[in-house]
């Protein structure tokens, strides 16, 4: 008996031994999302942001260049089986070639859906440069043929995914006809109750002044801001000054971090050296910069 007793307390102590260990073993659910900022594939600046909410849902912004599109498509395949959201902010090849070279070759990951705001095909074409006229047409002739449900983004238009609050802040801005397709960038906030992101795609002075001036200026201020135009003749202080960041995303490299045309630091016409010199007066805690590699944020 008492061999019997020793035995059944072993074998009692063993199983609160393995359920306590399978417990401490399950995967605990994440409560906000990862955010990844892309290395560019190519000498050029580019952008390309891939989001992976709590409950494994994909989201991508923009993309990169055609020379991006295969390291991209590896990314995505690693981590989710489809990509439920795919966001262009604006139609600059920098930003949108990597999902046309994709859908070209017919090796795009299921896509749920496009959400954009692109400017119609003729004020393009009268106010843009022809190369930006071809890239253009090329991408929504690719978008069109691949049968992708495309959404028109809206102004001031809210959504969620899997518990990502989504909001639409800037559209297309058809008067600007100054830096016209940069000046139509989407700007959207992403957030949850952990931390918020904006996007400013390539914003522009004429369209970060026409944001400021809106009522929707009031949901700028972020954790996180998305630089634009690569952090340099994008938006002008006072916009940043309003987002009051923690923390800046720059999809820069090397040279135009710099400004180094290949004579040393700030010997090129770039305006990235001032950018960083106004965000030394707000309180940064951390600069995600693109030519350092692959960052991701928690």
């Amino acid at each position: 008996m008492r061999t019997q007793w020793i035995a059944c307390m072993a074998l009692g102590l063993s199983f609160l031994f393995l359920s306590s260990f399978s417990f401490a073993d399950e995967p605990v659910k994440s409560e906000t999302f990862t955010l990844w900022q892309l290395p560019s594939q190519g000498p050029s600046q580019m952008m390309s942001y891939v989001i992976l909410t709590p409950g494994g849902k994909l989201i991508v912004i923009d993309g990169g260049m055609k020379c991006d599109a295969p390291y991209l498509l590896d990314f995505i395949n690693e981590r989710a089986s489809e990509v439920e959201l795919w966001i262009i902010t604006h139609p600059h090849l920098d930003h949108m070639d990597a999902l046309g070279v994709l859908l070209d070759k017919g090796t795009a990951p299921k896509i749920n859906k496009v959400l954009a705001s692109l400017p119609e095909a003729q004020w393009v074409e009268t106010h843009c440069s022809e190369s930006e006229f071809t890239s253009f047409q090329a991408f929504t002739e690719s978008l069109k043929n691949s049968g992708l449900p495309c959404e028109d983004a809206e102004l001031d238009q809210k959504f969620e995914i899997d518990g990502l609050q989504f909001h639409v802040l800037g559209i297309r801005n058809p008067e600007f006809t100054q830096n016209p397709l940069n000046n139509s960038s989407m700007v959207f906030r992403v957030h949850d109750p952990r931390k918020s992101v904006l996007f400013t795609g390539d914003l522009g002075l004429e369209g970060g002044d026409k944001l400021m001036k809106s009522p929707l200026a009031e949901f700028l201020p972020s954790d996180y801001v998305q630089m634009a135009h690569h952090g340099q003749r994008g938006v002008n202080e006072a916009f940043y000054q309003k987002v009051n960041p923690s923390y800046c995303l720059w999809t820069t490299p090397l040279w135009l971090w710099d400004n180094d045309r290949g004579e040393g630091f700030d010997t090129g016409p770039w305006k990235t050296v001032e950018t960083r010199g106004w965000m030394e007066k707000l309180a940064i805690k951390k600069h995600y910069v693109m030519h350092e590699g692959l960052h991701q944020i928690d």
